[in-house]
């Protein structure tokens, strides 16, 4: 699977609470939050679209910032 990086314009906690619940909802997702940076990593077998769809289903803006090479 790979790991891309995203940007999501994540305020508080609560929106971080956002982010966490509905990639939960797709499932099979293992992913990072980091919240002061606004940046969640995830580790997926899906497409970008897809990914960048389910994090804009929280109301927050948020875009590809590219692939992130496995360390």
């Amino acid at each position: 699977s790979q790991k891309h990086e995203f940007f999501v314009d994540m305020t508080c906690e609560g929106c971080s609470n956002a982010v966490t619940r509905v990639l939960h909802r797709l499932g099979g997702e293992s992913f990072d939050i980091d919240l002061p940076n606004k940046k969640v990593c995830i580790d997926s077998e899906h497409n970008v679209d897809t990914l960048l769809e389910t994090l804009k289903k929280t109301g927050k803006n948020a875009s590809y910032l590219g692939e992130k090479s496995a360390q």
